[in-house]
């Protein structure tokens, strides 16, 4: 289980390499598909059901994001981001949150100042050498994809 606090109120996450494999699947009629874990689909829901706010930055679009989003009314969803950390302070700004009150979960260098803001930074194992090197950060057991994404979930509500 990961030490994640109790105060937690939002969580605040990447998708591709997260909630995804980290694959992109490359159709015939030249569009792209995810592979989604439904530990982690569920994990969405469990997390509403229990009154947490959610929100996804994500520097990809895709039709996957939007799906979980109008199913479970994740209140911030950002797509198509390149500069995560602008979208991370207007999230925590807008909802008074403090650093008690939020995680973020990424794994790629595009989320490395989201996860130095964050006092609860979360990865994975398959997260870049400079994202699992920061001081502090925590790593699922679990594989992004596999179920990572609800190993986050669960230890808030352990």
């Amino acid at each position: 289980m990961l030490n994640l606090p109790k105060t937690i109120k939002m969580v605040i996450t990447d998708f591709d390499g997260v909630v995804t494999d980290n694959c992109v699947y490359i159709n015939e009629d030249f569009t792209m598909s995810r592979k989604l874990n439904f530990k982690d689909v569920m994990a969405f829901s469990i997390l509403k059901k229990n009154g947490f706010k959610l929100g996804i930055i994500s520097g990809e679009k895709n039709s996957a994001i939007e799906i979980l989003a109008k199913k479970f009314q994740i209140e911030e969803v950002h797509q198509g981001i390149r500069n995560k950390i602008e979208v991370l302070s207007s999230i925590i700004d807008k909802y008074g949150l403090s650093d008690e009150e939020f995680v973020y979960v990424g794994d790629d260098v595009n989320d490395y100042d989201s996860l130095l803001r964050a006092k609860y930074a979360v990865t994975v194992p398959g997260a870049v050498e400079k994202v699992k090197s920061i001081a502090g950060i925590q790593i699922t057991e679990t594989k992004s994809g596999e179920g990572a994404f609800r190993e986050i979930v669960d230890s808030i509500l352990a």
